[in-house]
């Protein structure tokens, strides 16, 4: 009975290792680009509609995008796509995002300091990444956060993803001051126990993931591969996949 029960250890830990070795990441292609499109921060207020002193209006100006329209694709499409179209991802201390639909919304924020970093997002949660797509903004009386410095947000992947959904899951980042090459900064994905150097700032599949729940991290690394030192960096999610 009791090498039964090693052999069976031993198979639980060659398949879990076998699952981590078959998820592969490629780029996402065929994506319309927005070029032009914008999204400006008005103004921010205490919302004057609730007694929480922590709700706060937000309101942006969009201009050459459309939120709530589905985004045309032109490549196999599989991705997790929002039904209400496309719309704003919005990120507080690089926690998970909140999408708005509407260019002014209400949003609870913490009692200190907030960085608030909203971008837009087609349909199916692939940011935009342009110079203008994204507005960072910091509200509280909490210590300041130095926000001139290199940073990244992750975005995706985010909470259940469930039958064909779980085929192609997006890995996107936001970043903020910085870039990414061969030979400068660069990305560095942890999936389960897998990792991946990313020097191109793109959208990419995850493909190949078990069922269950999912690890992921992402470290923003400098040419030699050292940690860069600057807020939310590194960060670490959990998502996770159900048939």
């Amino acid at each position: 009975m009791k090498n039964f029960y090693l052999i069976f250890l031993a198979s639980g830990i060659f398949f879990s290792c076998e699952d981590s070795n078959s998820i592969r990441l490629t780029k996402v292609e065929g994506s319309p680009e927005y070029g032009t499109s914008k999204l400006n921060l008005n103004n921010v207020v205490k919302s004057s509609d609730t007694l929480d002193s922590n709700v706060y209006f937000f309101n942006y100006e969009v201009e050459n995008y459309e939120l709530g329209a589905q985004t045309i694709e032109e490549f196999d499409y599989t991705l997790a796509n929002s039904q209400k179209g496309q719309h704003i991802h919005v990120i507080v201390n690089n926690g998970p995002y909140s999408a708005k639909y509407h260019s002014s919304f209400e949003q609870k924020l913490y009692s200190d300091n907030n960085v608030i970093l909203a971008f837009l997002s087609r349909s199916y949660h692939e940011s935009i990444k342009n110079t203008n797509s994204y507005s960072i903004v910091q509200v509280g009386n909490g210590e300041r956060i130095d926000t001139s410095k290199e940073l990244l947000f992750y975005s995706r992947p985010k909470g259940i993803y469930k039958g064909k959904d779980t085929d192609k899951v997006l890995l996107d980042f936001f970043l903020v001051n910085t870039n990414l090459s061969a030979d400068g900064n660069r990305v560095k994905a942890t999936i389960i126990d897998k990792e991946f150097i990313i020097d191109e700032w793109a959208p990419y599949y995850i493909e190949g993931l078990p069922n269950g729940e999912i690890y992921i991290k992402l470290e923003l690394q400098d040419s030699k591969g050292d940690l860069i030192d600057s807020p939310f960096n590194p960060s670490e999610r959990r998502f996770t996949l159900e048939n």
